[in-house]
């Protein structure tokens, strides 16, 4: 019997290892005060969203809720991993061929265990870089209580003594708890937009990865089924005898040179845009570039030669008559009030901006 083989025996770092070091082995793998039942799971979401900043309590519960997730993957890989072993113990007793074949596919799903174990780790980067926002939240909630705070002193001195000395001092820390308020809000936003795509590209790349190898690790399994001679066999025949030690054996070297190689430039699935997707995309990135770049100016000071385009006064002033007409009936009103962020910086919900044609 040619049991025993393992798939990696020194598990050099692969292609993407080298290209992209794993990281460290995620926080949710000790530590575990509630357990790792349903239980555990219930209390730890539902008491994220009890405690802290109420600006930072739904992105609480998230981080909350995905360390669940992380537990119940864990859980995954390591079953998967008893489930391998056991199938190629269920196979010692059988015939040669599904013997060796059972063997070897144990070894192929103890592989998707690891991996899936390995995925756990890239996923707690993710979970990690989400915390950061939660963070920056709480520590934003305070400039927010305080001016909230300082607010309300003004407008109860204002209907109780409306002509108290104190609400001049009180209207000046306003003034001052707005512009770090402002501050603090900037703050929060870049970070946010910053975070969030580092976040889910982490993500989006594990992801990637780890679904790209269980393909290929499915794919090579299938090779394996093929040594199993299924034809069937009148009582009292007797089957040939098995000689694909040495091709499963193959097949086996060829996943793990497979595995070793991936690397996410090499990857066989790719997303593809519509036209109208690509275009659309494309449109909103040179959005952002154009307004980070700001606007070019270097022209608008430039002589006019042509004297044949000067007109009149009285004509010129007609024109811009007509222009400043236009401009008024189409122009929107850009008030505080109306903007998203309101007075305060808080949003007042998402409203979708129309795509122009």
């Amino acid at each position: 019997m040619h049991r025993t083989y393992s798939m990696r025996a020194t598990r050099a770092p692969t292609a993407s290892q080298i290209q992209n070091p794993p990281p460290p082995p995620s926080t949710t793998k000790s530590g575990r005060f509630f357990g790792k039942g349903a239980l555990g799971h219930a209390l730890r979401r539902n008491a994220a969203g009890a405690f802290g900043p109420d600006l930072a309590k739904k992105l609480s519960q998230l981080v909350k809720m995905e360390k669940n997730v992380m537990r119940s993957m864990e859980q995954v890989a390591k079953e998967r991993m008893e489930v391998a072993q056991q199938l190629s113990l269920w196979g010692e007793a059988c015939d040669e061929d599904v013997s060796d074949v059972t063997d070897k596919l144990g070894v192929l799903l103890y592989e998707i265990g690891e991996l899936e174990d390995q995925y756990v780790d890239r996923y707690d980067q993710y979970r990690v870089t989400v915390k950061s926002i939660r963070n920056i939240e709480a520590s934003v909630q305070p400039s927010r209580d305080r001016k909230q705070k300082i607010t309300d002193n003004i407008a109860q001195l204002k209907y109780k003594e409306p002509n108290s000395p104190k609400i001049v001092v009180l209207e000046q820390e306003l003034v001052r708890a707005e512009a770090e308020s402002l501050v603090a809000e900037a703050q929060l936003s870049n970070i946010t937009r910053e975070k969030i795509k580092a976040a889910y590209a982490y993500q989006f790349d594990a992801l990637r990865e780890h679904c790209e190898k269980v393909a290929i690790i499915a794919g090579y399994g299938k090779h394996l089924l093929e040594l199993i001679d299924d034809t069937p066999v009148t009582p009292g025949e007797t089957r040939a005898a098995y000689d694909g030690y040495e091709a499963s054996k193959a097949i086996i070297q060829d996943c793990e040179d497979s595995l070793t190689n991936w690397v996410q430039q090499n990857a066989a699935v790719s997303s593809k845009l519509s036209t109208r997707a690509r275009t659309l995309s494309q449109r909103r990135r040179n959005n952002i570039r154009a307004r980070s770049e700001g606007h070019d100016l270097s022209g608008q000071d430039v002589p006019m030669n042509d004297r044949d385009s000067w007109m009149a006064a009285a004509q010129h002033k007609d024109e811009q008559e007509d222009e400043y007409d236009d401009d008024d009936l189409d122009a929107p009103s850009h008030s505080v009030l109306d903007s998203e962020a309101g007075l305060n910086g808080e949003s007042r919900g998402r409203n979708q901006e129309p795509v122009a044609a």
